[in-house]
């Protein structure tokens, strides 16, 4: 991997705007084509920019629609806008002005030679330039306010929004595209809102005030201007079209290479494992060497803009002063002259910034249309009404609008179930079953065959198509999502601890559990001895989803975790499949205690830890093909009989 880094190191062009992973194409790459739903997906890993770089060119789909949503945010700063617009105005008549006092300057202080009207000329023209500065001071000082509030409102707003959202909305789009969404498309509203609408109103307005002066001071020499104007605008056109479609070409690149490098550092063992070294290295020279080729055609027409501008500037210039000054030999105007030569040298600079301002505005555009494409997704739907409530006395209960309470006991029923996560699949069907309070009820069953699925719906990730789900003899649609979930456990298989303490995640689904009941269901885990081996025992802080944790104690502060929330149900989602048989043994009993007493569901992949289940569903393709406890299942000699006795695989 060093000799990969000092390749891309080698690499012109700036790789530290990394663009979207479109997935490294190669033999070990699994993930697929560039995703392009959204326009620009993140790196799928942790870590590193996300999104489109600053060198993309994206047109939005709806900018009137966008802007209008865009400028609501910004009607909270209306005075401060105001204020803005009065500062741009002011300054861009003082940069214009300023240059037309050079015809009165010359003409009647330079030329008859009236020295103390002079320098009453020049303080006053320093007094019109100063006034610019501190007025293009201002508004720069607040716009940067307006940006950054804006930006902060935004990002609470598509943050709360998505703690709003359907589970199967995260399920249809990558951790890197919504990770975009904060980093590469807010940086790209913040940088419009912070200097490009600025200075596009600057630049329209010094441009309309210049080509005013121009025609006032000499009209007729106003077209050669105006001639080398359209050349000017014809060769921005040309070179910015050829520089945005290899800057596209570019990040498309780069996103590949920056995919490889992340899935190559990430399957370095593999990789030696297998002796892949030298194919790794040919795969990203070749990436690397299409970045470079895409770099440096981008970065040689994004770089001959401003010398091709100039020359042409300075070309206009010379026009100007051949024609200017054989006019002022008949018409006695040096001042009017080297007025209107200030302005022909000002006039191409408006062009050239408004090709570079309307690129990044648009590009902001196109972020904020992403932003608010998720703005506007339908939240999660809930019109439960029944709420879950705690007594020290009753304990937990359902408590009805009409105030009925009825006693929280666990007991779950699926009445013909059908459900399919499209409408054109069908992943369960026609499911019905039972679990009694107290009851501890197994899914096994090949991968696919819909064990999950079922716990998911019992915890309405998702809406069942057809059939119903009762709690208590309550429909769960009837229940609020909040306290339907506040019931239920939930130990994955996949576990996911936050950047905290020790004490902070055990105490995740209860943040108001004191230390004794934290101690205790560490207890119960079995995870109390290993914590307090741990360098601060308790307050050990943990990142990186515990890294510095083995995967089996993770799981087991998972297993803690669910035990401190001490919720009425439990779905245990093969919570012991990363834990080593050892471990496994020294936490059955504290298992065994954290569930009694309530109804437990268990997906299984070891079959030895659903022996004592109440009932185990046998599933295949969506259907339960077998039911009953271990012995009665063993009896029928089927497919629980031949995945128990090894005849055939889970998977």
């Amino acid at each position: 991997m060093a000799e990969l880094e000092k390749r891309a190191s080698a690499n012109p062009g700036n790789t530290n705007q990394s663009g979207a992973n479109p997935g490294a194409p190669g033999k070990l790459n699994q993930s697929g084509a560039n995703d392009t739903r959204s326009g620009g997906a993140g790196m799928r890993g942790p870590g590193g920019r996300h999104g489109r770089g600053r060198g993309e060119f994206q047109k939005p789909k709806d900018m009137r629609k966008t802007l209008s949503k865009l400028f609501s945010y910004l009607t909270a700063y209306r005075f401060r806008l105001c204020v803005v617009a009065l500062l741009l105005i002011t300054s861009s008549v003082c940069t214009v002005g300023g240059s037309y006092l050079l015809k009165p300057l010359i003409n009647n202080y330079i030329v008859p030679g009236d020295f103390a009207g002079l320098i009453q000329m020049l303080i006053f023209m320093g007094c019109v330039y100063l006034t610019g500065i501190v007025c293009s001071y201002g508004y720069a000082r607040l716009m940067v306010d307006i940006a950054q509030n804006t930006v902060a409102k935004l990002r609470e707003d598509l943050f709360s929004k998505m703690q709003t959202l359907p589970l199967s909305f995260f399920d249809t789009h990558t951790h890197g595209e919504l990770m975009s969404r904060y980093t590469n498309d807010m940086e790209n509203i913040s940088e419009a809102i912070n200097n490009s609408f600025g200075s596009l109103i600057s630049c329209v307005l010094n441009f309309t005030l210049t080509i005013t002066m121009m025609l006032i001071l000499n009209p007729a020499l106003s077209l050669v201007t105006f001639g080398m104007l359209i050349i000017m605008f014809f060769v921005v056109t040309k070179i910015g079209g050829a520089s945005r479609r290899y800057f596209t070409e570019q990040q498309k690149t780069l996103g590949a290479m920056n995919g490889y490098i992340e899935e190559m550092t990430e399957g370095q063992k593999v990789i030696k494992v297998f002796r892949y070294e030298k194919a790794a290295l040919n795969g990203f020279d070749e990436k690397n060497n299409a970045y470079q080729k895409a770099a440096v055609k981008a970065h040689i027409f994004a770089g001959i803009m401003m010398p091709a501008m100039g020359n042409l500037s300075y070309l206009n210039y010379a026009l100007t002063c051949a024609v200017g000054a054989l006019m002022a030999i008949h018409t006695n105007d040096l001042g009017g002259l080297a007025a209107f030569l200030q302005y022909s040298r000002q006039v191409s600079q408006p062009i050239t910034q408004v090709s570079q301002q309307v690129n990044v505005i648009l590009a902001a555009v196109a972020g904020a249309e992403r932003v608010f494409e998720i703005m506007d997704t339908e939240p999660e739907l809930d019109q439960g009404e029944i709420a879950i409530s705690y007594s020290d006395a009753s304990g937990w209960s359902w408590r009805k609008p009409d105030g009925n309470i009825i006693p929280l006991r666990g007991g779950v029923q699926l009445n013909h179930v059908i459900f399919g996560y499209t409408p054109n699949q069908t992943v369960l069907h026609d499911i019905s079953l039972y679990a009694k309070p107290g009851q501890k009820i197994a899914f096994v069953g090949s991968t696919g065959a819909g064990k999950t699925t079922i716990t998911n719906l019992i915890n309405r990730f998702y809406e069942i198509r057809d059939g119903e789900i009762l709690y208590d003899g309550l429909d769960i649609r009837d229940i609020q999502k909040s306290s339907l979930r506040r019931s239920l456990g939930v130990v994955l298989q996949d576990t996911h601890l936050f950047t905290g303490t020790v004490r902070d995640n055990i105490r995740y689904g209860r943040p108001d559990a004191p230390d004794a009941e934290v101690y205790a269901a560490a207890k119960l885990a079995g995870a109390d001895q290993f914590i307090r081996r741990l360098p601060d025992g308790y307050d050990t802080i943990l990142s990186g989803d515990g890294g510095n944790l083995s995967q089996g104690e993770r799981q087991l502060l998972n297993i803690a975790r669910a035990a401190c929330a001490d919720p009425p149900v439990l779905i245990l989602d093969e919570a012991t499949s990363s834990i080593d048989t050892r471990t496994e043994k020294l936490i059955e009993e504290g298992m065994d205690r954290l569930m009694r007493g309530r109804t437990v569901f268990v997906i299984a992949h070891r079959l030895s830890t659903v022996r004592n289940a109440r009932a185990i569903m046998v599933l295949e393709h969506g259907e339960i093909i077998e039911r009953g406890d271990h012995d009665e299942l063993l009896k029928q000699k089927g497919r629980y009989y031949h995945l128990y006795t090894g005849q055939a695989e889970l998977d």
